[in-house]
C-alpha cells in the first residue's frame, strides 16, 4: 500500500459505511481494483478506518449522545449489538479467513441485496402494519424489536451485505420510519464497529507493522472521518423525501460490472 491508496480507500471507506450499498464490499473490490495484495495489514486497514466514520457519527449527534445524555437510549442501543457481539466474537476467525477478500462472495451479495432492497421498496412496504399503524421511536422501541434489528445486522459480516441496508431496512421491518431507521444504524455503528475494530487489534499479529503502515492507517482514519461526516449529514436529509431503490439499482449494477471485470481477466 501506499500513501494514495490509503487516501482512495479511506474515502471509499468514508462513503459507503452509512450507505447501503457496503463499505466492506467495496473495499475488497477497490484494493483488488488497485493491485493491493490481500495482506493481514489490509484487511486490519479495512476494518480499523472504520474508527474514522465512528468518530463522525458522535461528533454529528454528540448532543444527542452526551449533552443531552439518556441511559433509555444507550440501553436500547446495547440490547441491538448483542447479537453481533455474540456472532462476531465466535465467528471472527472464519470471517476474516474466508469471508474478508472474497470477491465471488460480494458479487453475489450486492446483486441479491439490491434485488431484495427493490423489492421491499416496490411491493412489501405498503403492507408492512408499521407502515400504517404506531411507528416506533429509537427511545420506544421494544427490547423483542431491537434483538430483531441486531440479527438482521449479523447478516452485514457477510461482506457485500452492508451493515447500513441490514440495520436500516431491519429498523424499518420492526416499526421505525425511515428516518428514524436510518438515525438509529448511525447510532448501532458505535458500539458495532467500535467492537470490530477492537477485537481485530487484539487479535491481529503487529510485529511486522512498518512505521509507513502506521501514517497510512492515521490517513485513512481521517480521511473516512472528513468523509463520513459529509455523507451522514447528506443521508439524513436525502431519506425525508426519498426512498432507497437508487442503491438497490447501483448494487445490481457494481455487481454486474464487477462480475464481468472477473471474467474479462
Amino acid at each position: 500500500m501506499n500513501l494514495l491508496q490509503s487516501i482512495l480507500l479511506s474515502i471509499i471507506e468514508g462513503i459507503t459505511e452509512f450507505l447501503p450499498i457496503s463499505s466492506t464490499g467495496h473495499l475488497i473490490l477497490a484494493s483488488n481494483l488497485l493491485k493491493i495484495p490481500q495482506t493481514e495489514f489490509l484487511k486490519s486497514f479495512e476494518i480499523l478506518i472504520q474508527l474514522g466514520a465512528i468518530l463522525a457519527v458522535v461528533v454529528i449527534y454528540f448532543k444527542k449522545l452526551i449533552i443531552n445524555f439518556n441511559l433509555n437510549l444507550y440501553k436500547k442501543l446495547l440490547i441491538a449489538f448483542l447479537p453481533s457481539a455474540f456472532f462476531g466474537l465466535f465467528l471472527y476467525k472464519y470471517i476474516k479467513l474466508y469471508l474478508i477478500g472474497n470477491t465471488s462472495i460480494v458479487i453475489w451479495s450486492l446483486l441479491i441485496g439490491g434485488i431484495i432492497m427493490l423489492l421491499f421498496e416496490k411491493y412489501f412496504r405498503p403492507n408492512i402494519p408499521a407502515y400504517a399503524g404506531r411507528r416506533y421511536t429509537i427511545y420506544n422501541i421494544p427490547a423483542i424489536r431491537l434483538i430483531a434489528v441486531g440479527l438482521f445486522q449479523v447478516l452485514s459480516m457477510i461482506p457485500g451485505v452492508s451493515r447500513a441496508f441490514a440495520t436500516i431496512f431491519g429498523g424499518m421491518l420492526v416499526g421505525m420510519n425511515r428516518k428514524e431507521a436510518t438515525e438509529f444504524s448511525f447510532l448501532l455503528a458505535i458500539p458495532t464497529m467500535a467492537a470490530a475494530s477492537g477485537l481485530d487489534i487484539i487479535k491481529s499479529d503487529w510485529s511486522n507493522v512498518s512505521t509507513p503502515d502506521v501514517g497510512y492507517l492515521i490517513v485513512g482514519f481521517i480521511g473516512s472521518f472528513l468523509t463520513a461526516f459529509i455523507v451522514i449529514k447528506w443521508l439524513i436529509k436525502f431519506v425525508q423525501t426519498h426512498d432507497f431503490r437508487i442503491f438497490g439499482w447501483y448494487r445490481i449494477a457494481i455487481a454486474i460490472l464487477i462480475a464481468v471485470m472477473n471474467l474479462a481477466k
